[in-house]
């Protein structure tokens, strides 16, 4: 590559200079492989940028190394020798006004590059949009002032004190995430590229930096309570020894942080890379390069957009003042940013006559319409889906247009509308949207509520569904037939694998990671009561009182089967956070969980009907449209469809919604209550294994009051227990404490089982083997040993 050359970026000319120059010379990076990490990682960066104050931290001669750092310098003013493209704008301070730039395409980018901007840092906040920040200055003269808006993003800095390392990091940040998910923010880490990581939750821009800041703080002073071994919110530097440090205070409006996906002025080019919660587990986890990151990028690995596609963006409607002419148009081209609106979210559904006739159908969100056009239109019939295209968001205004666009505009043709009223929004995630619209008596959609879900498919291309779950008025009373008592044991599957089902029919469901439960809704003094069974029989009632609203949603005299789980921030079913709510007894608390940790009831099948009573003779295929005439979703009980008859596309979708796999059923069985059939098949993503505990060994350091690994045995074929070895990761601290505890009540004094290495047995502690569990693994050894095993979960149950 030429040391000088002038380039065109994102329509904006640029000289570039010096590209052979090292930068770092440790690994000999060069200003020209900067500028090229940071227009590769651009799409991924841009959304955390745009709409801030970036101040930069340059190097001009590069970090140097360890042994020979060189110097650098911050820069708030923009540069007097940046281009006039550059967009920029004022930010007023008691004594002064700073112009900074703002990064808004990838030209700046480059331009940040060629001056040697390795780092850059933002606040939490961005300017106010309605100042139209985003004209660069050649087009404008000299910039506005602006003002700050409320952030809309928190951010924990947890800093490594001496002694410690990334892993105690990681360990703090899921402490964090869990205070966090339970107030509804969830994170997204980030290794910071130095030592420490970084934590960002989304806000909606509802409250000021000060509060937030505030928040932010006792946030790290209740971890720092709960363990004052491990974590500090002082200031203080000498505090921070063997400890980890919250630095929440860069919440503060005056603060700044280095911008994920930034450069870090180091000696070796690491960047601050948004992670996976998944990473963090990984007792290996370092720091990552700008290589890596660029190559996680070019695999889809982009943790951050999870995080940003929910944030209001400044200017949303920016793209459809671009394709439009105010002149020649007769639709609405507001000047103004929009701005959400009070009142229900609204919803217009447009016939457009244009090139080929489709139906735009638009949502209310973040104060604009978001679109999709339906060339065949929303459907009508529950469980049909049709072909939806994202377009670009229009104004709210949109929704009372009708009339002719001019021929040769863009949509040339007549719109009209089909429907409009509101929308009830239950779902809104990046690749799925499920809502119910409240249309006109005389509207398209025949005047009665219909939910659909629109879910993608790749890149702009959707498909729109109309749910089988469709609104309904509540049933009139009927006299129902007794429920049988006690509630019947449900039928459990036989573990499996894909070769297993060759040559026959079967229909495939999701395996959902929770407590298999039994819902029975009766007759009760004030109305309809339900009763929550677990596979042994125990009640559940009290423990998940949220499910109550089973009595709203199916008649008296009804008894279905179906899997009581705990979502994470993602969505995600999440075992531990379940185990949470299961291991409450005491009503106070049961009814705070309740609002932080709310389950979701996935039910998949019916038992019992009050018109036709027992059930189980029936088909599985006709048990499950029972099911769908009898039960109406909620908001924590759900209707899941089945993933369809196609082993590969399940095991797909069950990979994606990141579940342990799917549960193979024969469309024509009976159920068997209380038995175990190979009707049913266990198919899971990873090998899985139920064992045995038999004994546990010493722990130190940090378990040093619990145990160090579980020592496992498996029942063999010829129901012989035999040595499994031992497992000593996947432990959250609740498990070690509570196994523990449960283990010192069963202790012997000899093993249960005669082939226990002495290297294993050396420091156990023996224990009667009534406890059952669950663990992943990675194959079996010859000696058959368990390989690489995890903890799963104690199969109390």
């Amino acid at each position: 590559m030429a040391s000088q050359q002038t380039v065109t970026v994102a329509g904006r000319r640029l000289k570039l200079t010096n590209l052979d120059k090292e930068l770092y010379p440790e690994t000999g990076t060069t200003k020209a492989e900067v500028i090229e990490y940071f227009q590769t990682v651009a799409e991924a960066m841009l959304p955390a940028l745009r709409g801030r104050p970036v101040t930069r931290k340059r190097w001009p001669d590069g970090p140097g190394t360890e042994d020979s750092p060189k110097d650098a310098f911050f820069r708030k003013n923009l540069e007097d020798s940046a281009p006039s493209w550059v967009p920029r704008l004022g930010l007023e301070h008691s004594d002064h006004v700073n112009i900074y730039p703002l990064a808004q395409d990838q030209a700046t980018l480059a331009w940040f590059g060629q001056v040697a901007a390795l780092e850059l840092h933002v606040p939490q906040w961005r300017f106010d949009a309605d100042v139209a920040p985003f004209i660069p200055a050649e087009q404008r003269g000299e910039p506005p002032v602006a003002a700050r808006s409320n952030p809309d993003r928190l951010v924990l800095d947890l800093d490594p004190g001496p002694g410690t390392e990334l892993a105690e990091c990681a360990q703090v940040a899921h402490w964090c995430r869990e205070i966090l998910d339970d107030m509804g923010l969830p994170s997204i880490p980030a290794t910071s590229g130095s030592k420490g990581i970084h934590l960002y939750a989304a806000l909606q821009g509802e409250y000021t930096s000060e509060e937030v800041s505030q928040v932010a703080k006792e946030l790290a002073r209740a971890l720092e309570s709960d363990h004052p071994k491990e974590v500090v919110s002082q200031m203080k530097k000498a505090a921070r020894k063997n400890k980890v440090f919250i630095d929440w205070s860069q919440n503060n409006a005056n603060k700044t942080t280095v911008a994920p996906y930034s450069l870090r002025g180091r000696s070796h080019p690491w960047v601050a890379a948004p992670r996976t919660w998944e990473e963090l587990e990984d007792p290996d986890l370092k720091q990552l390069d700008f290589q890596e990151v660029m190559q996680r990028l070019a695999d889809g690995i982009d943790p951050l957009a999870d995080l940003v596609a929910d944030s209001p963006t400044e200017d949303a409607l920016s793209t459809y003042r671009s394709m439009r002419d105010a002149s020649k148009t007769p639709e609405p081209v507001p000047k103004a940013s929009p701005s959400a609106r009070n009142g229900d979210p609204i919803f217009v559904i447009q016939e457009h006559h244009a090139s080929r006739l489709h139906y735009d159908t638009r949502l209310e969100r973040h104060g604009v319409l978001v679109s999709w056009a339906v060339p065949k239109g929303p459907p009508l019939k529950a469980g049909t889906q049709r072909l939806a295209v994202q377009t670009e968001d229009h104004p709210l205004e949109y929704a009372e247009f009708e009339g002719t666009i001019p021929k040769g505009e863009y949509g040339g043709g007549e719109v009209s509308i089909w429907d409009s009223g509101t929308v009830d929004i239950e779902k809104w995630e990046q690749d799925k949207v499920v809502f119910v619209l409240h249309g006109q008596p005389d509207g398209g959609l025949k005047a009665k509520p219909r939910r659909y879900a629109l879910v993608r498919t790749e890149g702009k291309d959707w498909l729109i569904r109309m749910t089988k779950d469709q609104p309904r008025s509540k049933r009139p009373k009927k006299e129902p037939k007794p429920l049988p008592d006690p509630l019947p044991s449900p039928m459990l599957a036989t573990l499996g694998k894909p070769s297993d089902m060759r040559g026959r029919d079967w229909v495939y469901e999701a395996k959902w990671d929770g407590y298999r439960m039994l819902a029975g809704i009766g007759p009760g003094d004030e109305g309809p009561e339900v009763q929550l069974r677990s596979r042994n029989g125990k009640d559940y009632t009290a423990v998940f009182p949220e499910l109550a609203e089973l009595a709203d949603l199916a008649p008296p005299g009804t008894v279905l089967d179906g899997e009581v789980v705990a979502l994470n921030a993602a969505s995600r079913p999440d075992f531990g956070r379940l185990q949470q709510r299961g291991r409450l007894s005491s009503q106070r608390e049961i009814d705070r969980a309740a609002h932080r940790i709310p389950v979701h009831f996935m039910v998949f099948d019916v038992l019992h009907t009050p018109q036709e009573g027992d059930v189980t003779d029936l088909s599985y295929r006709r048990r499950r449209e029972i099911l769908f005439e009898l039960l109406s979703a909620g908001e924590q009980v759900q209707l899941p469809e089945d993933l369809g008859e196609e082993l590969d596309h399940a095991m797909e979708i069950s990979l994606d919604l990141q579940l342990e796999g799917i549960i193979a059923k024969r469309p024509d069985s009976p159920y068997y209550p209380g038995r175990r059939s190979e009707d049913w098949l266990k198919i899971k993503h990873d090998n899985h294994a139920d064992v045995v505990i038999i004994g546990y060994r010493r722990g130190r350091g940090g378990r040093a009051k619990t145990f160090g690994s579980l020592l496992l045995g498996i029942t063999e074929e010829d129901d012989q227990l035999r040595y499994a070895g031992r497992v000593g990761t996947g432990f959250s601290d609740a498990d070690l404490t509570e196994l523990r505890r449960m283990l010192d009540g069963i202790t012997r004094k000899t093993p249960p089982v005669d082939d226990v290495p002495g290297e294993d047995a050396s420091d156990a502690t023996w224990v009667t083997p009534k406890l059952t569990a669950e663990v992943k693994h990675s194959g079996i050894t010859r000696d058959h040993r368990l390989r690489h095993p995890s903890w799963r979960r104690l199969l109390t149950d």
